[in-house]
């Protein structure tokens, strides 16, 4: 499992943008169609919000890959 922690440095980002900002997917549009599709959870539940506010503290999971948002 790849573990990725992501530093959070305003208030919120989108679910659709923080899988771009990871290099988990290759535009904002891929992200778009993966939240889309149910494949990813935030917290341990599938999100279907693209645009969904993830903040500070928020576990992110796509196929093998965990993303934690920590503010800085």
């Amino acid at each position: 499992m790849q573990e990725i922690q992501f530093d959070l440095d305003r208030e919120f980002v989108e679910l659709c943008n923080l899988l771009k900002l990871c290099g988990l997917a290759d535009s904002g549009g891929q992200g778009k169609l993966w939240v889309g599709e149910g494949r990813v959870k935030v917290d341990g539940q599938v999100e279907l919000r693209k645009t969904a506010k993830i903040r500070d503290g928020q576990l992110v999971e796509i196929g093998d890959s965990r993303i934690l948002v920590k503010a800085i």
